[in-house]
Order: C-alpha cells, then sequence, then structure tokens
C-alpha cells in the first residue's frame, strides 16, 4: 500500500499518542485531557486553535497560500461508560471508562495528519479540523453545527471515517448514499391496577400488557416496513413489580428504533403510538409512547464521496475500495455534519486476517496501531488533492 512514507515513519509516535489517550478515556463533553492533549498539539504545529465548541470540541485551522476553497476533517474524542477487559500496559486507567470505539484512534489519525500538512505545507487553502466530543449519544455533532461550526468555520466539504473490524486493513468502504441508521430511543410507561398476585382477577396487570406490547411493535419491522427496506425495533428494558406476590401498578419498557428512510421513521413512530395505546387499551390500562428522535441517518454526498474514493484509491488502490456496499444500523452523528455541508463518511479496515477480531463496543476491543499511518494517508491525500497548489 502507498501509505505516505512521511507518515509511516512517525507511526511509533503516533502509536504512542493513541495509546496514552487509550489510557485515560472520558465520557462525552468531559474530554478535558484530550482536548487539552489535541489543542496543545496543534498550536505546537503552528495550526491556529478554537476551543470551546460544544464544550470541550476543538477546531485546529491551518490556512496556506490564497485559494478560497476549504475543507472539513473530523475526528470523535469520546468514550463509553463501560469497564474495559483488556489486561495489556495502554489499558483504561479511568473506571468504567473505555475506548471501546476507536475514537482514540481517529483522534490520533487526525492529529498525525494535522502534524504532517503543516510541516509539508502542500495545498493552497484552508483545512479545519474538527475534533467532536460526545458522539456516543451526547450529540456532540449535533451541538457543534448548532453553536455555528460552519458559519464560524466555512466549509467546501465535511469529511469522518471510523475504524471496521469487519473489513481487513488495507481496505476502505467509500460509498454514496445512506451509510448509517437513524437511531431513536422510546420509552413506554403502562398503568394498569395493581395487587395480590394470588388475585388477578382483580388487578389489571401491566406486565402481560408489556409483554402484548412488545410482541406488537414486532409486527412493524415484519408487516409494515418494505421487505427491501430495512429498521430495527428493539426493546431492551422492561420494569416492573417489586414482590414476588405483588401484581404492580406501573411497569415501564424502554428500547431503540433504527431506521435507513425518513418515511419509515414517520411510519414507525405514528403506528407505535397507536399500538402502544390500543394495546393498553384492550386490556383497560392506559399506556404512552415517549418517542425521542436521536441521530439522523448519515447519507453520504455522491460528490463528496467520489472525491474521497479517489483520495482513498491513492492510498490502498482502487481494487481494495468498496464502492458499494448495504449500510450498517448503528447511528453516527457525523449526519448532522453532513445534512449541513456535501459530506462523505468512509470506513477504514482494521481487521487482521486469521486473527480473532474484537467488534467495536466490546470490552476487549482495542484500535489497531496498524492503520494509524493509513487513515492519515488517507487525510493528507485528500486536502492536497482537494486543495491542490497552482
Amino acid at each position: 500500500m502507498p501509505v505516505n512514507n512521511r507518515i509511516a515513519a512517525n507511526a511509533a509516535e503516533f502509536t504512542a499518542w493513541r495509546r496514552d489517550l487509550h489510557s485515560y478515556p472520558e465520557l462525552g463533553f468531559e474530554e478535558h485531557r484530550t482536548s487539552d492533549i489535541v489543542a496543545s498539539k496543534l498550536a505546537s504545529w503552528g495550526i491556529e486553535v478554537t476551543r470551546g465548541i460544544a464544550g470541550t470540541g476543538v477546531v485546529g485551522t491551518l490556512k496556506l497560500g490564497t485559494s478560497a476553497r476549504a475543507i472539513g476533517i473530523r475526528a470523535d474524542m469520546d468514550a463509553l461508560a463501560m469497564t474495559e477487559a483488556n489486561d495489556f500496559e495502554h489499558k483504561s486507567q479511568n473506571s468504567g471508562r473505555m475506548h471501546a470505539c476507536g475514537h482514540d484512534g481517529h483522534t490520533a489519525i487526525l492529529l498525525a495528519a494535522a502534524r504532517h500538512l503543516s510541516e509539508t505545507r502542500n495545498f493552497d487553502g484552508t483545512v479545519h479540523f474538527i475534533f467532536q466530543p460526545a458522539e456516543e449519544g451526547g450529540g456532540g455533532g449535533r451541538v457543534m453545527v448548532e453553536e455555528g461550526l460552519f458559519e464560524r468555520f466555512p466549509c467546501d466539504f465535511v469529511f469522518g471515517l471510523h475504524n471496521d473490524t469487519a473489513l481487513p486493513i488495507g481496505t476502505m468502504m467509500v460509498a454514496p448514499g445512506p451509510r448509517s441508521a437513524a437511531s431513536d430511543r422510546i420509552e413506554i410507561n403502562i398503568t394498569g391496577r395493581g395487587g395480590h398476585a394470588a388475585r388477578p382477577q382483580q388487578t389489571v396487570d401491566p406486565l402481560l400488557v408489556g409483554c402484548h406490547i412488545v410482541l406488537a411493535l414486532q409486527s412493524l419491522v415484519a408487516r409494515r416496513t418494505d421487505p427491501l427496506d430495512s429498521a430495527v425495533v428493539s426493546v431492551t428494558q422492561f420494569h416492573a413489580g417489586s414482590a414476588g406476590n405483588v401484581i404492580p401498578q406501573t411497569a415501564w419498557l424502554h428500547g431503540t428504533v433504527r431506521t435507513l428512510l425518513p418515511e419509515t421513521r414517520d411510519m414507525i413512530e405514528h403506528e407505535m403510538t397507536r399500538i402502544v395505546e390500543a394495546t393498553a387499551a384492550a386490556h383497560g390500562a392506559t399506556a404512552t409512547l415517549s418517542y425521542e428522535r436521536g441521530y439522523p441517518q448519515v447519507i453520504n454526498n455522491e460528490d463528496a464521496t467520489d472525491r474521497a474514493a479517489v483520495a482513498a484509491a491513492k492510498v490502498v488502490g482502487a481494487e481494495n475500495l468498496i464502492r458499494a456496499a448495504t449500510p450498517r444500523m448503528g447511528g453516527e452523528d457525523f449526519s448532522y455534519m453532513a445534512q449541513k455541508v456535501p459530506g462523505c463518511f468512509v470506513r477504514v479496515g482494521q481487521g487482521r486476517p486469521g486473527q480473532e477480531n474484537v467488534p467495536v463496543h466490546h470490552p476487549r476491543y482495542d484500535f489497531n496501531d496498524d492503520i494509524l499511518p493509513i487513515g492519515a494517508s488517507l487525510w493528507a491525500a485528500l486536502v492536497e488533492q482537494e486543495l491542490p497548489r497552482s
């Protein structure tokens, strides 16, 4: 793979950065140490630093030459609230916190690219290095956009990447259209009539009502969604009762909905409300649905994606690009940036052939440091391609 030689020569240093970030993970909007490190490194390379966007967000701006063109490159910085099960030297030192999705690697990749571009200065235009907080459910991308990210730092295009354990190292997925699902939260509160468990005829059992609601909700995917479309309805929590001989008064359900098409999202919200209320009423209970819309779909702009593919081919070869693929049902708040500015979200393979590849959000996950030079080379190639010197 024609990884940039200058970047590859510094791979050990980039690995040290990444492993340090892994050792001290921070949750969304709490990335104080991480943002301090990012800001300090950017400033030391002569890159203009802006802090405080979405609290802990950092934007580094590098402007060279006279071109008015500008692009943004985004990395996420936050970790997950989970306990790491690894025992290597750089394991998490912050209890109940873990970089289980590779955001430590994404941050290190963008830092490596920023240093390389500041040293080589082989472009004409402006690059905004966007270090975003709170991707893991906090909506840091939305907050940055709402706080005027692209008004303050105008971009012709915005790009982001994510490591992918399902793809072998040396491959990239650069595909247009929907790439990840909208991610919504549901809460269902059921009120029945409590009483003695030995006299159920005197009660309205909210557990029974909840079970019927869960079963009925599955029909939304099985019978109301186009078979050529994709949707997920998962009830993941069911809470009720406090004693073995008491039928409780209330029950509470919690779950998630994932959809790829806006019209499917609208249908499921509407029909879910109807099912919850009608099912409860059929059993003499009442129920309310709280449907909270979260991250929208990531939709890769065709022009931005074609541009990213050209740069990716320079790094891994056209034969190692995946240009058409089934979208993923996970959520990703790069979507807010791609709604505002034409964008492309790239997946970079990090799977080790012939080895166990632990997926993200697993307590034994770790980022593959071998892809640090690959990711940084992608960003360097993209900047030099999109902002060429005349």
